[in-house]
């Protein structure tokens, strides 16, 4: 009875050491897992999050007649405008512009109206009466010939220096009418002249208030087409919505986007934007619908890059066609973008764990048993795997940590470090050249590029 009783407690105890040390021994594997390197199809992917818009829109803007620039008004406040978002209708409503200062325009037009009517009026008036005087003044003049002809016509009796003062007294009656006769044709062209300037005033001044009536009757703008109101946005970020200025310089209010047509709006950063192309292919989640997978492709790719708020690195903005049609997206809906920016069909690749670097080196540690630390040349990479373009072979073994004696291990391979460098210093150096190149075909400092032979009538002569 002893001995079994000793039994049933020494077996029990055994076993839980036995399962101790071999727990302990798959710990102590696990710390030194190893992958081999590989062959195959390998896809460069680059990610980024994106806003979904419409390629196509179309736009809702101010009234045709605020564009007028004889109505003197250069902007208008939005008092009030339907949410963003907001399905509309052909017709429907969708903003109104500010009434009362269209309105205190138009009360100053009528006033001026007024006056410019009154002094039409009044040179009307004026005219008249300084062309009756001028018609007297004629009459007079034909009356005073008349007279100075019958004395000349009497003093046939008188001595011959009566008849040829007559004679002269006649002469001036006669070209005093012909004076005064010329005097009412300018007196009247003249007044016809300022009789049609007050004319021309008053029609201005009419129909500028013509205008602003019109205007102020057309200040409710209404959709176009029917679709989902988006409200505009300027590149550098400010949104047109109520309270807004709106006029003849920025005249687009809303947009009505064709949700057939849609882009992913994203920003790449200036490290990755040299590997995006366009035409190439990429697969979208809508962070919305996890379960939705689109396809598209690159469109458009920006040449010249834009500073991110707070900080120095640099952006590229890049479009994305979306493929097919889905009722359930919505514009500014985030998207997240898988970019495929290179495939090879044959290459070598490795998991991108088992990369280390140091200051100046990128490794691996290469070898199941015996060790090395193997110089690597890598080239693009994924989100899982690495490029190798020398340094290792297919099916070599790499670890994915780091030996217990790796500061003991020696480097290998340096002549790859070496040429790497070189491929540097020589793209380096026809970089240098290439900007030679450029600035040998700029002109000099200060010095203007000949604009070609002068013609004859530019030529200075001292």
């Amino acid at each position: 009875m002893n001995t079994k009783r000793i039994l049933y407690i020494v077996i029990p105890a055994v076993l839980l050491l036995v399962l101790y040390f071999s727990l302990r021994k798959g710990e102590a594997d696990l710390s030194q897992i190893t992958v081999s390197v590989q062959r195959g199809t390998f896809s460069a992917i680059i990610f980024s999050s994106g806003q979904l818009e419409s390629e196509k829109s179309e736009s809702i803007s101010i009234p045709e007649k605020l564009k007028d620039r004889n109505l003197r008004i250069y902007e208008l406040t939005i008092t009030d405008m339907v949410e963003e978002g907001t399905w509309v209708d052909s017709g429907s409503y969708v903003a109104t512009l500010d009434h009362k200062a269209v309105e205190e325009q138009l009360k100053a037009a009528q006033d001026e109206m007024d006056r410019t009517l009154s002094e039409y009026e009044d040179s009307k008036i004026d005219s008249n009466l300084n062309l009756s005087n001028q018609r007297d003044l004629i009459v007079n003049a034909r009356l005073d010939l008349e007279e100075k002809k019958i004395i000349m016509e009497e003093s046939v009796y008188e001595s011959p220096s009566i008849q040829k003062k007559a004679a002269m007294d006649n002469d001036k009656a006669a070209r005093k009418l012909e004076q005064e006769q010329k005097a009412y044709i300018l007196k009247r062209k003249q007044e016809e002249n300022r009789v049609d300037r007050r004319f021309i005033n008053y029609r201005q001044v009419l129909e500028r208030s013509q205008e602003l009536d019109k205007l102020f009757n057309s200040l409710e703008i209404i959709a176009p087409k029917a679709g989902i109101l988006t409200y505009f946005k300027y590149p550098w970020g400010e949104i047109i919505k109520t309270g807004s200025k709106v006029g003849p310089y920025n005249s687009v209010i809303a947009t009505i986007p064709e949700m057939t047509n849609l882009i992913s709006r994203t920003y790449i950063n200036e490290i990755d934007i040299s590997k995006i192309k366009t035409g190439q292919n990429v697969k979208l989640g809508i962070d919305a619908f996890p379960a939705k997978e689109l396809t598209g492709e690159v469109i458009a790719v920006a040449n010249i890059g834009q500073a991110m708020p707070n900080s120095d690195a640099k952006v590229f903005e890049v479009k994305i066609k979306i493929f097919g049609k889905d009722k359930d997206l919505k514009p500014a809906m985030t998207t997240s973008n898988a970019i495929q920016a290179n495939t090879f069909a044959d290459t070598l690749m490795l998991a991108s764990d088992a990369v280390f670097e140091n200051d100046s080196l990128k490794f691996v540690y290469l070898g199941k048993d015996k060790q090395v630390k193997q110089i690597v040349w890598l080239g693009e990479e994924n989100e899982n795997y690495v490029l190798i373009r020398k340094g290792l072979k297919k099916d070599d073994v790499v670890w994915l940590t780091e030996p217990a004696n790796a500061n003991e291990l020696k480097f290998q391979g340096f002549d790859i470090y070496e040429e790497m460098q070189k491929e540097k210093e020589n793209a380096k150096i026809q970089a240098e050249k290439e900007r030679e190149e450029v600035q040998k075909k700029q002109p000099a400092p200060g010095v203007l590029p000949s604009p070609g032979p002068m013609p004859p009538r530019t030529v200075l002569k001292n």
